[in-house]
């Protein structure tokens, strides 16, 4: 692997573990037993390394837009899309555990981060009116776009508000739990044959969270 890469690695672990906030370009370099000068000569400064680290992040969401069966559609691809959601947030969780501050420094990344954002949007919008043909749910289209709205809000805030709940470290448990949630919220909006297709898939998690796992779908 380059250094170039190396450097991108140690540093999406080390903000992981320890916070951004936390991790200096000193820091990564001690990490990697290379000198501060090597470590310039790849990344002008933190700010340059966050950038390259979320162009993966960007490729990462990309996969996610790719349905898991080409005939894949309505419940199983909701939860297969919400799965790698999740897991984005798992492997990148510096980046939502401190999502405002690092935005608010670097305007160009906010922009990406809004032009991302949108595009999970209209796939959840898509998912959801899939879900409403196939009879799962039965909501008019400005009830999909609340919800939406909703379900977005919880995926995007989950692991930073785990972090105000407790100082503790941000486990793969706490992603499964963050999955339960989701599901939670719908099966308020799902029909009889939309709980019982859910039931299974909650109890999967369960046993996830139980064991502090993540869900098979992302490793």
């Amino acid at each position: 692997m380059k250094t170039k890469d190396k450097i991108i690695q140690a540093s999406i672990e080390l903000f992981n573990l320890q916070g951004e906030r936390n991790v200096s370009t000193n820091h990564i370099a001690a990490h990697l037993g290379i000198s501060p000068g090597n470590l310039y000569y790849h990344y002008r400064n933190k700010d340059d390394i966050i950038r390259s680290i979320y162009k993966l992040y960007e490729k990462n969401l990309d996969q996610m837009f790719t349905p898991q069966h080409d005939d894949s559609v309505g419940m199983d691809e909701m939860m297969y899309y919400v799965d790698r959601v999740f897991y984005s947030m798992w492997r990148f969780r510096f980046l939502y555990a401190n999502l405002p501050d690092i935005l608010a420094r670097d305007s160009e990344l906010h922009q990406r981060y809004l032009v991302a954002q949108k595009r999970l949007y209209q796939r959840m919008i898509k998912s959801l009116k899939e879900m409403r043909a196939q009879e799962y749910i039965s909501l008019d289209d400005e009830m999909i776009d609340d919800l939406a709205h909703t379900l977005k809000l919880v995926v995007t805030f989950w692991i930073s508000y785990q972090h105000t709940q407790a100082e503790q470290e941000i486990t793969q448990a706490t992603i499964s739990k963050g999955v339960l949630k989701v599901i939670c919220i719908f099966k308020g909006y799902l029909s009889e044959k939309g709980r019982a297709h859910i039931n299974v898939i909650e109890q999967n998690y369960r046993e996830l969270m139980k064991s502090d796992q993540i869900s098979p779908v992302m490793d």
